[in-house]
């Protein structure tokens, strides 16, 4: 009975599959794969808007949305009728066309990424051998449709903040990648699938996950911090930093284009976060061996959604950073360090399995860190703060 729970919705997509003729089996089978996607995660954003907004003003000492439906979970219905509503004002200036394409393509880059997230066993829309590689491609197409948005405005606003964005999340998808690399290494495979299913063993209860490893822990918290800065989420919200230049790349959109902007910075949250429980921390596994009557997939939403909370939380707790601090630890600490811990994971492969190994790895990743923050803060301590006003 859990194994038939486990695979209801491959079960049922066969089921389905028997009544369509077999010419057109595998179009149908496309579309059963990729319409329950569409539909869960953006469900999924209309949530988390909710949760998000109602946990930080707990947070702070305020009162969130409560006034549309019951303790306000209607609002994202409200802010999704009032998006598609509102005017769509474009600048005389601008060029129409890829003014257009932006947002679109940044969506359809968010929601390409999930071919090839395994939701859960045997729930995967592509299982291709380079499907690490194929998320880290495709999820470039942002930075295109950023500088499109940037560029297409007309405005020094717009575009000075699809620079700044672009400049950051190009800094910050080197470590992103490079955190990624040690799990490769490890599973000796590019598929997303493959890796999953070399973390799905158990010895007692204990599971296999890459993140209970020394350079698994560090590839983690690497990828994790990474991805809050190519979500760009708070501390490292640059791009959208009111205060500094307005609203960053897409200040020139309104309406419902406006809205496609902000579903694409959550759906990228969503897939690095799943990419992030892929690699690290077991996929749809369960996180002990007693465990498994519970469906896969309910495992793999449930870290999603703790991984979501945490973005939360971070978000609640941290202030902006400034851009200088920003780019020297993308450049100077998290570069340095990924690369560190690829060594670390050689390092861990070629030893003997054994006490030795795991006192070897930790101790280069801990001095590395060390040594590499304190490079970040030397010469730093007592330097003179000067201001200087206009006359």
């Amino acid at each position: 009975m859990p194994e038939i729970i486990d695979q209801i919705f491959v079960l049922s997509k066969h089921w389905l599959l028997g009544y369509v003729p077999a010419g057109l089996q595998p179009v149908f089978s496309a579309l059963l794969s990729v319409v329950p996607v569409l539909i869960a995660f953006p469900l999924l954003f209309a949530i988390t808007t909710v949760l998000e907004r109602k946990g930080l003003g707990r947070m702070q000492n305020r009162y969130g949305p409560n006034r549309t439906g019951p303790f306000g979970i209607l609002q994202p219905m409200a802010d999704g009728i009032k998006s598609l509503t509102k005017e769509d004002i474009i600048p005389r200036t601008a060029d129409h066309l890829v003014h257009l394409l932006a947002p679109l393509l940044l969506v359809t880059a968010s929601f390409l990424v999930y071919a090839v997230l395994p939701i859960g066993r045997n729930m995967v829309i592509a299982n291709l051998n380079a499907g690490v590689l194929f998320f880290f491609a495709v999820g470039s197409m942002v930075e295109l449709a950023v500088f499109m948005a940037g560029w297409s405005s007309r405005s020094k606003y717009s575009l000075l903040g699809a620079m700044r964005a672009i400049a950051q999340m190009i800094s910050y998808e080197m470590p992103l990648v490079l955190a990624s690399v040690v799990v490769i290494m490890a599973a000796g495979s590019l598929s997303t699938v493959a890796i999953v299913n070399m973390q799905a063993s158990y010895t007692g209860i204990w599971p296999h996950w890459y993140v209970f490893t020394p350079w698994g822990l560090t590839g983690f918290v690497i990828f994790l911090i990474a991805a809050t800065a190519e979500s760009n989420r708070c501390p490292f919200d640059l791009p959208e930093g009111e205060s500094e230049i307005i609203a960053g790349y897409y200040i020139e959109y309104s309406g419902f284009k406006f809205a496609l902007f902000f579903l694409g910075e959550y759906l990228g949250m969503f897939a690095t976060s799943a990419m992030a429980i892929t690699l690290f921390l077991g996929g749809w596994a369960a996180p002990f061996s007693f465990l498994t009557w519970i469906p896969s997939y309910v495992w793999f939403f449930t870290k999603l959604l703790t991984l979501i909370l945490v973005f939360i939380w971070i978000r609640g707790t941290l202030p902006r950073l400034r851009m200088d601090q920003l780019m020297n630890f993308a450049w100077k600490f998290m570069l340095p360090l990924s690369l560190i811990n690829i060594f670390g994971a050689g390092v861990w492969h070629y030893m003997p399995a054994g006490l030795l190994r795991w006192l070897v790895v930790t101790l280069l990743v801990v001095v590395s860190c060390i040594s590499l923050s304190r490079g970040l803060r030397r010469g730093k301590w007592f330097h003179v703060r000067t201001y200087r006003f206009a006359a």
